[in-house]
Formats: structure tokens, sequence, C-alpha cells
């Protein structure tokens, strides 16, 4: 082979090294001429050889054309580089750059042909493991390299990659950042999906918590509102609300709403960026989205990315389930207006005292303007800055223009002002008399598992039965006689009507807010003698009858109880029944209590509407002292308990509502229609001639009423501590009490209780301690002339008076004089005398033995200008002591036809 040919295109290996490093100029053995080398393969630049790859390099200027001599295998190469001759630079691929000529070159050895030396070797192996890192495949944005073994070329344009800015090596290629933001928005996308195929869509049964809340109406016995407690909500349907409130409302949150997809883009767009960037979050939601936020469960007032977005699958479910109207008429009965009216049916009648039917296009743009903030609204206007509310008032009126400008074009110039408004004012419904009927219905609500909170929020229908007219008669009453009275004295009234059971009236206070307490269903105290009625229906009720003999004479020892006497002297020793009812004799009900058996007087008592538990207390601590009033009782409850008297021997528990119905209109509960049967029909027939007696010749006789008859029973206590008069026409029973209780400092100073409780005075402050002895008041004698037949029958007949105005005049049935005579004391035999009756068609004697007033040189003589001589009421329990009836005027002369 000659020498310095060799195969073109390919580098060849020596024997010795297992690669051929770069050098200044290419080797063959130790004596071989540099070869032309023709333009190389792009790959083959990167080739290894051994351990090491061959680098690129750039062709340098050749002398002219030179034919390669061919190579023949085992053929001495050319010897070293001969003087004078230029060796051709090495040729470089297209898109390579010129390559560097190596710093330094070690100096060669001569060795066998086709090898080099180990030193070489390994020189050249350093200098193009430098080449390689330093100048790479970009090599061609940098200087210009020398060619194989010839002189440094010229340089080039640009530097090479080690030495760009570090900061630029970590920025990424941009067909990475798109891929990524590619593959991050499908994950994205998919995420979405699933979640919104898995949102369930809500029900009617999913809805928040209050978000249909309505309050309730109570309604006096005429359907009249008596008040109106909780949430202010009329639910309307869409059919009800004028188009032009439609729209306005429309207008003002939505105006894409009867096209929309229940969304809108750019407002969800705007809302998800600013709670993504952490600033509030913005609005611009749909009616839709609104509705939805305020009216399912799950859906909450969170600002939060996750609560917008299921907010959004709801909005867009919901718009797919339901009609626009659905969603319209949800939307508008679920939204606050202000002044505490929720939904527009509410909103309508608190700003301007109307049906929402009735509502005009002004009115319905200055309520769709208010939902933007309402409760800003509120304040502004109270303080009477109007600025606010004529700004939005006009916005929305010129949306409304933009919307319809057939129908609402002219209405910004039209109507440039807001409509005027009601006065707004908080109706305190517990003021005066209705706080004590609102509490009384309240209490009785709870009682029956409907709970105030009920009533707030669950759109109740309550009809009570009380009447207004009859609430204020017996207000009128009770002041009328107590006017200039002490303080501390306290009467109350109730009034029931026996052929229902439903408290009419009563009395308990003057105003609710002053005190709270309401002496007619919650002051027990002791009957006294107005107890002893219960103890005549079990007498009678047991088989005996009017015509049996009681004794009048006392002392009466019974087991386990006190001596009983009477208040007053009794000169027959033994009198009818009818006459001790009539006289309130101790001795004779204590005597008929123990014949009948306390058991049968207490299941009466307690099936005429007494408290069962009070009767078997006052049993278990005064045993026999029951029969004559050592019970406490309530005045709802008396009242309650003589109608069975009136109503045949049924009861009816007294109540104060009749019916109560729901949201819906459906009845939750209703009123008792089956009375109870607690004595015969005969027994009460003979009950209320003997309580008649009461009224026409007895204690009572400053409660007749000059035209219709009424019965009734006097009572007062020990001390005149509490008096009553309870009584009844056919129509009404009614009770009446009195008590007096005082509160005492520690100096001894007397202070009149407040809410039943006594005040502490601290400054110029009343304030309540429970700590303290004296924060709870004590009863007194009510004082001089205070007894069952005085003040209590007074008031008992101003309201009866008026309460029967206009009523048709009812009468008692006859007497069944039923049973058999059972005589407890021997009957006794009247002495005439000579003095002349004042009754010619009545017997003197007649007189005496019927009500035991006369003895054996004295009759009755009743004068209506002198005192009539009726004893006062007698006590029920501790003490037996004795006083006697103030001067008053009597009633006419009682004539045998009348009893």
């Amino acid at each position: 082979m000659n020498e310095g040919t060799g195969r073109p295109g390919r580098r060849r290996r020596s024997n010795s090294s297992r690669s051929v490093p770069q050098g200044s100029t290419p080797q063959t053995g130790d004596s071989g001429w540099g070869a032309a080398e023709p333009p190389r393969r792009p790959e083959a630049a990167y080739e290894q050889t051994g351990t090491m790859s061959a680098q690129p390099y750039e062709p340098g200027p050749r002398p002219g054309p030179r034919t390669p001599e061919p190579y023949h295998p085992g053929q001495q190469q050319p010897g070293p580089h001969q003087p004078g001759r230029r060796e051709p630079a090495p040729q470089q691929a297209p898109h390579q750059s010129p390559q560097h000529a190596p710093r330094e070159v070690a100096p060669r050895t001569p060795g066998p042909r086709g090898q080099a030396s180990r030193g070489e070797t390994e020189t050249r192996s350093r200098a193009n493991q430098e080449t390689m890192v330093s100048d790479g495949p970009r090599r061609a944005r940098g200087r210009g390299g020398g060619g194989g073994g010839g002189p440094q070329g010229p340089a080039g344009p640009g530097k090479p990659e080690g030495d760009k800015p570090r900061w630029r090596r970590f920025i990424p290629n941009w067909k990475i950042v798109m891929a990524g933001f590619a593959v991050l928005a499908a994950g994205l996308f998919g995420m979405i999906a699933v979640a919104y195929a898995n949102m369930p869509v809500p029900t009617q049964d999913q809805v928040q918590e209050g978000v249909d809340d309505q309050g309730s109406v109570i309604y006096d016995e005429n359907k009249k509102v008596l008040a109106r407690l909780g949430v202010k909500r009329i639910p309307v349907t869409y059919d009800q609300v004028p188009r032009a409130v439609q729209d306005a409302v429309i207008a003002a949150e939505n105006s894409s709403f009867r096209d929309d997809s229940g969304i809108s883009f750019s407002g969800m767009m705007r809302s998800l960026w600013s709670t993504a960037s952490g600033q509030q979050v913005q609005g611009a939601s749909t009616i839709t989205q609104q509705m939805a936020r305020n009216y399912y469960d799950g859906l909450s007032q969170e600002r939060s990315v996750q609560r917008k977005l299921k907010e959004i699958f709801v909005a867009v479910k919901l718009n797919k389930q339901l009609s626009k109207e659905k969603i319209l008429e949800q939307y508008l009965n679920t939204i606050y207006f202000g002044r505490g009216a929720y939904g527009i049916g509410a909103a309508a009648d608190a700003f301007f005292g109307k049906k929402v039917e009735k509502l005009t296009p002004e009115q319905g743009a200055y309520l769709a303007g208010r939902i933007q903030n309402p409760d800003a609204f509120d304040r502004a206007e109270l303080a009477g800055k109007m600025g606010d509310t004529e700004f939005r008032y006009n916005y929305v009126i010129k949306q409304m223009a933009l919307l319809d400008p057939t129908a609402y074009g002219a209405l910004p110039a039209k109507s440039p002002k807001s409509p005027k408004r009601i006065k707004y004012k908080t109706k305190d419904y517990f003021k005066g008399l209705a706080g004590y009927e609102v509490e009384a219905v309240l209490n009785e609500l709870k009682a029956r598992g409907i709970s105030r909170e009920d009533v707030e929020k669950g759109g109740y229908k309550i009809y009570s039965t009380f009447n207004k007219e009859l609430m204020q008669a017996a207000k009128n009453a009770v002041n009328k006689h107590t006017a200039g009275l002490p303080g501390e004295i306290n009467a109350t009234l109730a009034a029931v009507d026996p052929t229902n059971g439903r408290v009419r009236a009563f009395y308990g206070g003057d105003d609710y807010e002053k005190d709270q307490w309401n002496d007619a269903f919650l002051s027990q105290k002791q009957a006294a003698s107005a107890f002893k009625p219960y103890v005549l229906a079990a007498w009678l009720d047991a088989g005996y009858s009017l015509n049996s003999y009681v004794p009048t004479k006392g002392p009466v020892k019974l087991p386990g109880t006190t001596d009983i006497n009477n208040d007053h002297a009794m000169k027959a020793s033994a009198v009818d029944v009818v006459s001790a009812t009539a006289q309130s004799v101790n001795t004779a009900y204590a005597k008929m209590g123990e014949k009948v058996g306390l058991d049968k007087v207490i299941d009466i008592a307690s099936k005429a509407g007494l408290n069962e538990g009070r009767l078997k207390d006052a049993e278990s601590r005064h045993h026999y002292l029951i029969t004559i009033g050592s019970s406490q009782v309530t005045a709802v409850e008396q009242a309650g308990g003589y109608s069975i008297f009136a109503n045949g021997g049924k009861h009816y528990p007294s109540h104060v509502v009749i019916q109560v119905r729901d949201k819906k209109n459906q009845v939750v509960f209703n009123e008792k229609k089956t009375p109870v049967r607690v004595i015969s029909e005969d027994a009460a027939a003979d009950a209320v001639t003997a309580l008649e007696a009461v009224v026409k010749q007895g204690t009572g006789r400053n409660a007749a009423l000059y035209d219709r008859p009424v019965a009734g029973k006097t009572g007062t206590n020990n001390e005149n501590k509490e008096a009553w008069f309870v009584g009844f026409t056919p129509q009404l029973s009614t009770a009446v009490g009195m008590f007096r209780q005082e509160c005492r400092t520690k100096a001894g100073r007397v202070v009149q209780p407040v809410h039943d409780n006594c005040p502490v005075t601290r400054g110029k402050s009343k304030k309540y301690n429970a700590q303290n002895p004296y924060s709870k008041p004590y009863e007194v004698p009510l004082g001089s002339g205070f007894q069952g037949a005085t003040y209590p029958a007074a008031i008992w007949k101003s309201f009866m008076t008026e309460a029967m105005k206009g009523q048709k005049v009812e009468q008692f049935p006859p007497r069944a004089d039923t049973g058999i005579a059972e005589n407890l004391a021997p009957k006794p035999v009247p002495t005439p005398t000579a003095t002349k009756d004042p009754f010619p068609e009545q017997d003197s004697d007649e007189v005496c033995g019927e009500m035991g007033l006369c003895d054996d040189d004295q009759i009755v003589s009743i004068d209506p200008n002198q005192n009539d001589g009726v004893p006062q009421d007698e006590p029920t329990v501790i003490g037996q002591g004795q006083g006697s009836m103030p001067a008053r005027p009597g009633p006419m002369p009682v004539r045998r036809e009348n009893q």
C-alpha cells in the first residue's frame, strides 16, 4: 500500500489504542502521512471508538485536487510529515462547528507501524476528553477551530454552551411547558367531569334548616290577629307575583335569567379568580345559583372555590330539572328584603302594607334593589340617608328599561324617585294584655309538644279562645274595684265557657312588659270555702240528697286533723245541705267529706280540672281540712272546675287553643270535643240548686245579676289572706280571687313585689338577688273588709254584667231532688215566735229551719238599707278566728219563688 493512503470516510484504529485520540494530525503508525478525509456522516461524530468518541472537525484549506492512494494491507504507512509539504485539514460535516486545535500535544515517539506509544495515547485521550467537555455537539454556535494538525481556525460568532448564564440553563423549552399545561388541563377537566357526574340533584326534602321558616300567627276568638311571632314570611306562588315585579328582580340580579343555563361564565370565572387569588369572593351569581345556595342543604355561605364549584354544579342541574318559573318562585320566597321580611310576600306587607299582587313596577324595582344589601339599606333609611336607596332604585329601573324597552322604557323618566313606603315600626305583641294571652298560648302549645322555636319557624295558624272585648272587661272590672287599694293587693279573674272549656277571658296583670307573672294561670292560692262545691258534688254523686241534715256545732274532731270550727256562731244544731252551703258551714262539710271519703272528693275535684298532685299533697298534710279548702288552686282551675255544674256534670278541660294548622293548612291539633262525665246530670242539677242559694240568700248575694240566674260560692281563708268568689251562669263560669303579698327590707320597710319577686334596690336600678332572704314576697292579710262576699263578688258582678250583655237569658235545670237523706245530725225542731213574718207566703219557722239563722225568740228580717247580719266566711286551715261582715248595702228581700 502506498503511504498516506487510507479508506475514505473512516478513521483507522491503532492496534495499541482502543480509539484514535484527536491530535493535530491524523497518524497511521509512526510514519503515516495525514490523509485528506471526505465529509463524514453526522452520526459518525458521536460514535465511540473504545472509551472515546471521534470528534468532528472542519476541513482546512486544501491545495488542490489530490488523488488518494490506494490502501494495501501490510504495506508501510507514510512516515512523519515531510518538510515543505502541507497537510490537508480534515473535512467537517455540514451541521458541525469547527473544532479547536488541541491545547497541547505530547511528542510522538516512533514505534512500530500501526501503533502509538502509550504516553502519546494517554496524552491524546486526555486532550480529547477536554475537547468533548468544552466543545460538545453544539459547537456550531461557538468559535471556529483549526483543522486536524493545522493552524487554529478563525473565531466563530457564538460561545460554547458552558459559557451561558446559569439561570438560562433552568428555563424549560416552551414545548415542554405547553405539554405540561395540556396534561394539567386534561386532568382538571376530567376531575370536573367526574365531580359533576357524581353531584346529586337536591330534592325538596333537602332544604336548608330555616330556609322555609315562616312565622306563626295567633288569632283571637273572632279570628282577628292577636300576634305574629317569628320569621316574617308570606309564601306566594309564581302567578301571584306581577310580571313587572319579576322583571325588576331579574333586571337587578340576573338579566339573562330567562335564557341562561343557570350560570354566568364571565361572572363565574371572575369569582373563581378572586377567590383563588386570596381576594374577597365576588358576586356575579345568577338567580339560580343564589336560589341553590340559599335554599338547599349542603351549600353553605362559605367563601371557597370548592363551595363555588359545588354551587355551579347544582345550579346547572337544577336549571335542567326545574322550570324557570319554579326557580324564580323559590328564589322570591327565600331571599331577604330587610325589615325582618323574608320573601316578596312579606316584603310587600312590610314596606307597602299590601299584598304582593298589588305591587306596582316602581315598588317592585325598589324591593329588587334592596336584595343587594338589605341590612345596609335599613340602617341608612332609618338614619334618613336616602342617597344609596335612590341610586340603587334608579339603577334597577334603567336596567328594566334595557331589559324590555317597550314595557319599561318610559319608567326612568316617569318615576325617577323611589316610591313612598309605610313607616317602619316594630309592633310589640307582648305589650299590655296581649302579652299574657300570647304567653298562655305558648305554654299550652309547649305542653302539647310544639315549642316556642317551632312556633316562630313553623308557619302555624293558631286559633285561640280569647275574646278581646271580654279581656278588656275583665281588666276594667278589676281596676274599678281595686282603685285606691295598696299596690301589694292582687286581684285575678278567669272566665271559662262551660260548654267547651274555652278560657274566653282572664286578668293576670295590667301590662306584660312590666310584670310577666300571670296570676290567673300561675298564682296558686288556698281555695278556702270555694272548694266546698267539690265536696257537695261528691256527696250528691255518692247517692245522698240535699235533704240530708248536717251538723252546725263544733268543734268537729276527725282523725289526723286539728279541730274544725265555724267562723260564725250557728243557732241551730243542724241544717240541711242547702243551708249549710248557703252559709258555708265548716263543720257540716267536714262531716260530709268524712262520710263520702277523701278519695271520692279528690277524684271528683281532679276530674273537674284541679291539679291532682296538689290535692293529694293537701290531703297528706292537712287531711280533712281539704274539705274546707286547704288545697291550692288557680283562678283558671276554679272557673273550669265549676263548669261541671253549669254543664250538667260534664267537664271539658280548660284550654286556650282551639286549633292549630301548619303551613300546608293541615290540622295539627284540635281542641277536645268529648267531655268527661264527672257527676250525674241529676247530681249537677241539685248542686246548682244549693249554689243558687248562696247568691240568693247566702254569702254571695253581692254577685247577683238582675236579669238572669246565678250560682256560686264564696271563700275566705284564715286571717283573710285570700278571698274568692266563683260563680256561673249557664253560659259562662268565672272565678275571682284576691290576695296580698309584700316584701320587706331588713329595716322593715314594706316594698311592693315586682314579677313575683322582691326588688333589691341598689342605686337607681332594681335587681333581684336569689341569695337575699328577702327576695321572695310573702302573704299577709288583705285587711279589714276583705271577704269573698265583698271585693271578689263585686268584681265578678261587674265583669259578668258586661259579659252577659246581649246574651240570651238561660235558666238552670230544676232541682232533681235525687238521692237519699243521710242525716249526720238530728233534725232540729224550731220554736215559732210572735214576730210578724215579712214574707206572708213563707213561714218563719221554715226560714229558720232552712237557713239556721233563728232562735226561739228571733226571726230573720232582711232590710235592704241595713246590715243583713250574714256572717263573714269561715277559715279553712290553721286557726279558727272569728270576725264579722262589714256593713254594706244588702240585696232585695229573698222571696220563695226565686229560691
